[in-house]
């Protein structure tokens, strides 16, 4: 399962990845938290959201992926008790071996909101005594999270981040530029208020830049694997495990998390 704040976000950094694993045998589900009702400069919010949801739906339609509707709206997407709630009821339903989401560091609170959202709605999935919303039965099967990399390779305060881990996307980098591009109302409201100019080509640069970073692949979409503690029984990397060759680890990336403190 891809899982992020807005309509496209999932395009944007994760679908490359996505699509391998539907190559390789995946049942895969795509999910918006938010309802992308802001990322407008002229539409009312009503006609926004329609259009941002039928973008949604076909860009998933070319994934071949299940499409779920959001929990909250842009720029209310906060780490509380409704939204949490909601969150855990939705991946008890779905049971995701693998859960694709933002990273916890970027330059939007919503992104990070989602993070932090999906992580915790992750780690209380297998909780009898935490009430979701719909009322749903815990789930206690292993999940492995990976955290996508942030708009242009840095947090908030503008710190460059690197991945543990890269996926060769360059057989499917078409189709995930398809699916982007399926999200056309997107394109004149990020230039606009962002500038972002030609978001297929930032997304390309993007990737061609990760490619760069992995010293192997051409194009790549990066990952941070997150601690394995309560939510699989066992550290395990199933990207490595299902992709091969086309995933490849970072060994100084690897190294550092067991260096000692300074």
């Amino acid at each position: 399962m891809a899982a992020a704040a807005h309509p496209d976000d999932i395009e944007f950094g994760m679908a490359g990845t996505l699509l391998l694993l539907k190559q390789a045998g995946a049942a895969i589900h795509m999910w918006n938290l938010a309802d992308g009702a802001c990322g407008t400069q002229r539409l009312p919010p009503t006609k926004i959201r329609a259009l941002r949801k039928r973008e949604a739906m076909a860009s998933a339609r070319l994934a071949g992926a299940t499409l779920h509707p959001p929990i909250g709206k842009d720029l209310l997407l906060f780490f509380d008790a409704s939204h949490l709630a909601k969150a855990a009821a939705r991946l008890r339903a779905i049971q995701p071996d693998i859960l694709l989401l933002p990273s916890p560091q970027d330059y939007m609170e919503d992104h990070q909101n989602a993070a932090r959202l999906l992580a915790g709605a992750a780690f209380v999935r297998a909780m009898p005594n935490f009430k979701t919303s719909p009322a749903s039965k815990p789930w206690s099967g292993d999940m492995t999270l990976y955290h996508a990399m942030p708009h242009g390779l840095r947090d908030a305060l503008r710190k460059r981040l690197r991945p543990g881990q890269y996926v060769d996307i360059a057989s499917v980098l078409a189709k995930k530029k398809e699916m982007l591009a399926a999200h056309r109302s997107q394109q004149e409201w990020l230039d606009s208020s962002q500038g972002m100019n030609a978001t297929l080509r930032e997304m390309e640069a993007m990737a061609r830049d990760l490619g760069r970073l992995s010293g192997s692949f051409r194009f790549a979409e990066g990952w941070r694997r997150h601690n394995h503690l309560g939510y699989s029984s066992k550290d395990r990397d199933p990207l490595s495990e299902i992709l091969g060759p086309l995933a490849h680890i970072d060994r100084a990336y690897e190294e550092d998390l067991h260096a000692p403190t300074p």
